[in-house]
């Protein structure tokens, strides 16, 4: 099992007591997104976790916590972008997150954190041409510390009728543009000694020395780990693709234990931040004690399954306030 933690908000930023607490009980409970009284609750038992990838854009609160991850396979997807607050409200100054970055790096080593420039956009603050200055900057200072980056191109999400595209008075990036920013970002990345992949895109790249992305990468825990992940393989030896995902993404099967409107980064292009309402309300509900991110288990209406038992015995549901058979389980 791969742990994501987390695409939908930013676990080490806000969240990292709380994952660390979960850490030590052993286990952590995750709501269905689309059903929220289905709970899931998985062992973070370190011999049945395979590795775990942490997203973040400002690790700087989980540094003094790495410790309690020293039995975990793990790497960082880390973003750095070059924009300002007027699109990444509450992020640090760019050389603070910058010196971040190479202080995570040079803890836990280069391979380990990969630097994410997503999503790239296009109005008229950020042109092209700021787009390929500012990458090169970015990179002369990360060489050493990261040996991979991945791009992305902003797209369109609709929720609730909020325009991503209205909000950042950009549009779509045509291909003639993303082929002109892909060529010179591959350039100055080779230059610096990075390669580059994208996330999620549709075109092809090859040419310019870009393949696509694995954001959760089975093949890098196969490496950390010295062994095969033949259980999140398919029949034809290939490791499984996340169907959760989306038709152009590469990533494999993993646990996502994050939730939604939670993240306090407040970017505008966020696709995990729907409802500023929600986000209110959710922050509010926060707990480093609970076994869920946000708010507490509902022993009335919950129902949660158990993935923590193997054999006849795994995946058990039953409802709270039952049984004290019920509510006894062994990791």
């Amino acid at each position: 099992m791969i742990i994501s933690a987390s695409r939908r908000t930013d676990i080490p930023k806000y969240y990292s007591e709380w994952l660390v607490n979960r850490i030590k009980e052993g286990y952590v409970d995750v709501r269905n997104p689309m059903y929220s009284s289905q709970v899931s609750r998985y062992s973070l038992n370190p011999e049945i976790v395979d590795g775990i990838v942490f997203w973040t854009k400002d690790p700087a609160p989980m540094l003094k916590r790495l410790d309690a991850f020293s039995e975990y396979s793990y790497y960082f997807q880390f973003s750095l972008t070059p924009y300002g607050k007027d699109i990444e409200g509450n992020l640090p100054d760019k050389h603070e997150l910058i010196n971040t970055f190479k202080e995570l790096s040079s803890r836990i080593g280069s391979d380990r954190v990969n630097w994410r420039y997503d999503p790239i956009l296009l109005n008229g603050k950020y042109s092209i041409e700021y787009q390929i200055h500012a990458f090169g900057k970015i990179a002369t200072e990360l060489k050493g510390y990261t040996k991979k980056v991945t791009i992305s191109f902003i797209d369109e999400y609709n929720f609730g009728g909020r325009s991503v595209y209205n909000s950042l008075q950009t549009e779509e990036i045509v291909v003639a543009q993303q082929i002109l920013l892909a060529e010179k970002i591959s350039e100055i990345a080779h230059n610096n000694g990075m390669s580059v992949d994208t996330c999620a895109e549709k075109i092809d790249l090859q040419k310019y020395g870009i393949e696509h992305a694995r954001c959760v990468d089975g093949r890098i825990f196969e490496r950390l780990n010295g062994c095969k992940l033949s259980r999140l393989k398919t029949r034809y030896e290939e490791l499984a693709k996340d169907a959760a995902q989306r038709k152009e993404c590469h990533c494999v099967d993993s646990v996502d234990i994050g939730w939604p409107n939670t993240c306090l980064n407040g970017c505008k292009y966020c696709y995990a931040t729907s409802s500023e309402a929600g986000l209110e309300q959710n922050v509010k509900k926060y707990n480093p004690n609970s076994s869920l991110l946000c708010g507490e288990i509902d022993q009335q209406n919950d129902r949660l399954t158990d993935h923590r038992g193997r054999g006849d015995e795994r995946d058990r549901s039953f409802k709270f306030g039952t049984t004290a058979e019920q509510l006894s389980f062994d990791v």
